[in-house]
């Protein structure tokens, strides 16, 4: 099974434009999320995917690979389907390229699943235990059946606690996607669907098509960089 990481990386985004070309110590945090995902030595190739002449230039600088994409994209995913389309690998696994405290072990947990030869998605998950953080919209919620399939992904409390006796478990549901390659193309071809609207959650489009992610927990709790408070959490996790 030959696998690639693909690290979807554009310039500017809505909440913190310019936000991978920020600097985290010495490093930007597109290069930082880069030399992570190469660190863990799991892939036969790790590339950026990007439309931006500045990341691309930061990029390969270092000696890095970039692929450009040629369209304008709604999300990464479609971003990396671009180039995905002629790749000769089984299995792409899309690292968010805010995303630079990635590591080796849940990784490695995530392409194992590709075993199975029916996991056609996989993705990564984290237990929630602060009540701030089950309640926030923004931290987005995942249940899973007793094989780790996901059932449903929101914004919303899920599960709602009706029995305050029971241990209910919450999940945090990690933005790093696996996919078979052609499960991939066949994604991002199908049009946006009515929960995805709703919630505001591309996973939820292969769910409403009856396609189950296998999710792998994690303990490892990085810091994704959305905002410029992210950044200043980002600095202090390093020491900065």
């Amino acid at each position: 099974m030959k696998a690639i990481a693909m690290i979807p990386a554009r310039f500017e985004a809505s909440r913190f434009p310019g936000k991978l070309m920020q600097l985290l110590g010495d490093k930007t945090v597109i290069r930082r999320t880069y030399q992570a995902a190469l660190d863990t030595g799991l892939f036969d190739q790790v590339v950026v995917v990007t439309d931006s002449d500045r990341i691309e230039e930061e990029i390969t600088k270092y000696g890095g690979q970039v692929l450009r994409s040629k369209r304008p994209h709604e999300s990464g995913t479609d971003r990396i389907a671009e180039v995905a389309q002629d790749s000769p690998f089984d299995v792409i696994v899309n690292v968010q390229g805010d995303s630079p405290f990635i590591k080796k072990e849940p990784l490695q947990q995530l392409l194992a699943q590709f075993n199975d030869p029916t996991v056609q998605v996989g993705s990564l998950m984290r237990p929630l235990t602060q009540a701030d953080d089950i309640q926030n919209p923004n931290v987005v919620k995942v249940v899973v059946d007793l094989n780790n399939n996901s059932i449903f992904f929101s914004r919303s409390v899920i599960p709602f606690l009706r029995d305050p006796q029971a241990a209910a478990p919450y999940y945090e549901h990690i933005g790093v996607y696996a996919f078979r390659k052609e499960m991939l193309l066949k994604f991002t071809a199908w049009p946006l669907t009515p929960l995805e609207k709703t919630e505001k959650l591309e996973c939820l489009r292969l769910l409403e098509h009856g396609i189950s992610i296998r999710m792998v927990l994690t303990a490892e709790k990085g810091v994704e960089i959305d905002t410029p408070q992210d950044l200043e959490k980002a600095r202090a996790l390093l020491g900065l």
